[in-house]
């Protein structure tokens, strides 16, 4: 083995990385576990409140290694939705509505709407933008009427003119579209914040108007559905002074010194552990002092002063604009504030809000700064819907800057407002967050503003967008959700638990069966690779999801791929006596090009999942594409490396038990002869199956239909139809109900209101749904996951599923006719690939109904296909490459083309079995302990492996022999020149 040392450090430095980062893991699960402990009172029940402050007070603190808590909870391998419960949601920015802000009045006309509702309505069957589908509406609604002159209003003014081209209007139509997601991407972000959910994750989908959001641990989706939906409100209004204020906070002291009081008396904590910081010392002549010193007239003696001081700057932080609290005190601060007696403290028209950002203070700390709004009447001084325009720029000293430009009303507006706050801060304000609170140097009375200070260009690039936010009504839509419940992300990490622990130990005991003390050496490379794999995930900031332990469990199953070749082609040397190093070193040298071929055509499948999937596609992708990288590390490197270690102790072993000794050895299967006796019997299912596909048609999910799903546990069993007849009667509409995971369990699916977006239709949706549950008398349920869909995340979901089984389909197609040279093997995997694909889909379609799991055509069912091809090509491959090696060696010159791709399905049989008997036997504890969310999806790849490997054998490569057979009748050639490869060997690989 060459350089066996730097595979020794290679291994170790893997093993320190892998060691790092999982410790995190461990700590912020004994931190979450402390919490727990630390909020849960005498009757056992967690107060989530208090829980949340135990973590809130350690999340600026160094608990491990000099990281914060909050890193290290971002460097923990984190759980997925399904796994501790949680809300998907995919956010659509509204396109029409932004069209109709820019084009103003102009939008009221009738070409206007109808334009409009004729580019949504072309949505299924045009790919092209939203934008250009409306300008070739628009285009045949009004052909005599110019872009320009519909979109050249005052808001644009500066873009476009009254001449502008139509290309120059669609330009600026594309860039305010895209600046308009780019808004309501960082307003998203803002209101996320005010969740305070640990880890959320938010991104904007490439090349869409989309933008996904996970929130892990949420339990109020009604919440979240009217925060991240609608059109952002941005304002602008006056800010008190803290001096103005002296004799509020001066009160604030009191009454904190009070509570303290009573709370020390009642034998309670003076403070919670969220409210302490012990870094901070009052000193004499504090805030209280400071203010009272400032302007209050109240009489204190200097213990009291002593007292307030230290009640409020163990809340309160002294800041240039008032007033700030540290990040981990923030909860407290805002139930505090928000308390009737403290309220009344204040004047009645002010407004606390906090900065949209924090700064930092020293010590890991953050300082949330909190605002004094001053609001008549609960109205900001003026809204956001009067800005024109809004830039990034530099001012004279080449410093970032934001303008902005108001139309007449608002520069009335502005006017008056900088004229009464001169030398006082105007706060701009959206989702009532505080972005920014420039100081008014004087007047200004054209409406033409600069807002300087010290900005980042990405600030000032940041800002400008929120302040376009008021010009164009940019709300969001729903068009996907998925809600999983605490209780069932809880069954689903036992369910995760239980399939991994068991399909593991069942792949370790088979090793060890077949090949006796040899399969021990694979089972410690598979758990090394275990250990390796999980290491990757929290490196590089994965997330696992109870579709990703599949995909772990079915990695483990498929590594063993790679051991069986080498241990296969160690015994062919072996039994050609060969000494037992260098049969090992050649096993591993002749065995290599398979594994690298099989591997890397599974390696493209999972990429093009990763590509094309969310959700359970992803997350089983994720560990699928890593479990396959690290599984050929430690087959190939961590095996030998083990062996070789043998070697160096002069011990020898075989690689078979006394039971498996003879298995597959002197095959003399005639698989070639009966090749068309296959083509008939898979003809005829595939006939079938097209059959029912035309009369009795597919089970959608809701991927692909769009929808609302709801899963709902009963108390007791239920009865299914009963339950479904209620549905109807209550929705007005078919709807489906099937038993899910249990007779105590069902899955409901209905199209009831899925056109509408609003957080109301939501609501009214699932109010409806339990009307119909509240039917069943004396049965008491609850939802525990929901789904929702919109139609045009359905269709584009559906043709992202052709556009990648296509593409797996070519890619595999270009991979095996770069690496075997002739058309001939290419046609045959893809012939089979297309022979596995419809049989699965006949199953489907036969069976749906009858079997007690869903077996809808969804995201799922398509990650599934996806898998298949990947290990149906796997299976291909190693076939190919030993058709490849018998059609290149000597003795096939004598030979007949069937006598000798014969004899190479007959020498991988063992490999074949071994591999195809694992990854069943994996699939197979999935199907039993991997729970209802997943059972279709393990159902499909099951299949998958039982078609891959017949199709391997009785379809992939007899079609290479009639091909390769027709072209030696045309061109009479002896067998070894008309089918060997441009470069051949005469070594015949295990």
């Amino acid at each position: 083995m060459t350089n066996k040392n730097g595979i020794i450090g290679l291994t170790i430095v893997i093993a320190l990385i892998s060691v790092y980062y999982l410790s995190f893991t461990f700590v912020s699960r004994n931190i979450k576990s402390k919490a727990v402990t630390y909020a849960t009172d005498v009757k056992g029940e967690v107060d989530m409140k208090k829980k949340q402050r135990y973590i809130d007070s350690l999340w600026r603190e160094d608990v491990y290694l000099g990281h914060t808590l909050q890193e290290v909870m971002e460097r923990e391998l984190n759980l997925g939705l399904d796994l501790q419960g949680g809300m998907h949601v995919v956010l659509e920015v509204a396109p029409a509505d932004i069209l109709k802000g820019m084009a103003g009045g102009n939008a009221r006309s009738v070409a206007f709407q109808k334009a409009l509702k004729t580019a949504a309505e072309d949505k299924a069957a045009s790919n092209s933008g939203f934008i250009n589908r409306f300008v070739a509406a628009y285009k045949d609604a009004a052909p005599n009427t110019s872009l320009a002159s519909v979109f050249a209003t005052s808001a644009n003014r500066g873009k476009i003119s009254g001449n502008s081209s139509e290309s120059d209007v669609i330009k600026m139509l594309n860039t305010e579209m895209d600046g308009s997601i780019d808004r309501a991407f960082q307003i998203t972000q803002a209101r996320i914040d005010k969740f305070g959910v640990t880890n959320p994750s938010i991104q904007r989908l490439p090349g869409q108007n989309r933008i996904l959001v996970e929130l892990p641990g949420v339990d109020n989706p009604e919440r979240v559905r009217r925060l991240l939906s609608g059109a952002a409100k941005l304002e602008f209004s006056e800010v008190y002074l803290t001096n103005e204020l002296a004799a509020g906070l001066d009160g604030l002291g009191k009454y904190l010194t009070k509570q303290a009081e009573i709370e020390k008396a009642s034998s309670k904590p003076a403070a919670t552990v969220a409210a302490t910081d012990t870094t901070k010392k009052p000193a004499a002549g504090g805030l209280a002092a400071q203010l009272e010193q400032k302007g209050d007239s109240t009489k204190t003696d200097s213990a009291s002063i002593a007292a307030q001081s230290a009640a409020l700057t163990s809340l309160f932080v002294p800041m240039p604009q008032g007033l700030g609290v540290y990040l981990k005190d923030t909860a407290r601060a805002s139930e505090i504030l928000r308390r009737p007696e403290v309220r009344s403290l204040f004047p009645a028209d002010l407004v606390f809000m906090w900065d949209r950002k924090g700064s930092e203070a020293g010590n890991n700390q953050l300082i949330l700064p909190l605002y004094f709004i001053k609001k008549a009447n609960g109205e900001a001084a003026m809204e956001g819907d009067v800005i024109v325009n809004a830039n990034h720029d530099y001012d004279e000293r080449g410093r970032p800057e934001v303008t902005m430009q108001m139309n007449g009303e608002g520069a009335r507006k502005w006017r008056s407002l900088t004229a009464r706050s001169v030398g006082r801060p105007v706060a701009i304000i959206i989702d009532n967050l505080v972005y920014t609170a420039p100081t008014v140097q004087g007047e200004i009375p054209n409406g033409n503003s600069s807002i300087t200070g010290n900005f980042t260009v990405e600030e000032t690039k940041d800002m400008s967008n929120v302040l376009k936010a008021g010009k164009l009504p940019a709300p969001t839509h729903i068009v996907e959700e998925a809600v999983v419940g605490s209780s069932l992300g809880a069954e689903a990490i036992q369910d995760g638990i239980w399939s991994s622990a068991v399909g593991l130990l069942i792949v370790l005991v088979f090793m060890f069966a077949y090949y006796s003390k040899a399969g021990w050496i694979a089972d410690i490379a598979l758990l090394i690779n275990l250990f390796f794999l999980l290491g990757v995930m929290a490196s590089l900031g994965a997330v696992l999801t109870l579709s990703g332990i599949a995909g772990i469990v079915l990695s483990i199953g498929m590594a063993v791929d790679a051991n069986v070749l080498i241990y296969e082609g160690i015994k062919v040397e072996l039994e050609a006596g060969k000494p037992f190093g260098q049969s090992v070193r050649e096993g591993f040298k002749n065995s290599l090009t398979a594994i690298i071929d099989s591997n890397v055509t599974t390696l493209l499948t999972g990429i093009i999942l990763y590509t094309f999937g969310t959700g359970l596609v992803l997350g089983f992708a994720t560990t699928l594409v890593l479990g396959l990288l690290t599984s050929l590390f430690c087959a190939i490197f961590i095996t030998r490396l083990l062996l070789e270690q043998q070697i160096k102790n002069g011990k020898t072993f075989n690689f078979y038990s006394g039971l498996t000794k003879n298995w597959f050895k002197d095959n003399h299967f005639d698989f070639v002869s009966q090749r068309r006796r296959f083509y008939i019997i898979s003809s005829i299912i595939i006939v079938i199956g097209v059959g029912s596909f035309i009369f009795k048609g597919f089970g959608l999910g809701i991927d692909f239909k769009g929808g609302r799903s709801y899963v709902i546990r009963f108390e007791n069993s239920v009865d299914a139809d009963q339950l479904r007849t209620n549905m109807d009667e209550v929705l007005g509409s078919t709807t489906e109900v099937k038993t899910f995971g249990g007779q105590d369990q069902v899955k409901i699916t209905t199209a009831y209101l899925i056109e509408e977006t609003t957080p109301e239709a939501d609501q009214k949706a699932e109010a409806k749904v339990m009307e119909a549950v509240k039917k069943i008398a004396g049965n008491p349920a609850k939802i525990v996951s929901s789904n929702k869909v919109g139609p045009t995340m359905a269709k584009d979901t559906l043709w992202s599923a052709v556009y990648a089984i296509l593409l797996a389909l070519a890619a595999n197609f270009i991979y095996i006719l770069i690496r075997f040279k002739r058309v001939a093997f290419s046609y045959g995997a893809v012939v089979s690939l297309g022979h596995d694909v419809i049989i699965i889909l006949a199953i489907f379609s036969l069976f749906n109904g009858w079997l007690p799991w869903s077996l809808d055509i969804d995201q799922a069912f398509i990650g599934a296909i996806l898998t298949m091809i990947g290990y149906s090509m796997n299976d291909t491959v190693v076939i190919y490459d030993r058709i490849r090696d018998y059609l290149a060696d000597d003795k096939a010159r004598g030979q007949s083309l069937s006598t000798v791709i014969n004899n190479a399905l007959n020498s991988t049989l063992s490999r074949t079995a071994v591999t195809g008997i694992s990854v069943i036997l994996v699939l197979i504890v999935l199907m039993i302990f991997g729970g209802a969310v997943i059972r279709g999806f393990t159902f499909c790849m099951l299949l998958g492996v039982i078609v891959g490997t017949y199709s391997s054998l009785f379809v992939a490569a007899p079609i290479v022999v009639d091909l390769l057979q027709r072209e030696k009748n045309k061109e009479p050639l002896a067998v070894a020149d008309a089918a060997a490869p441009a470069v051949a060997t005469k070594k015949v690989k295990a």
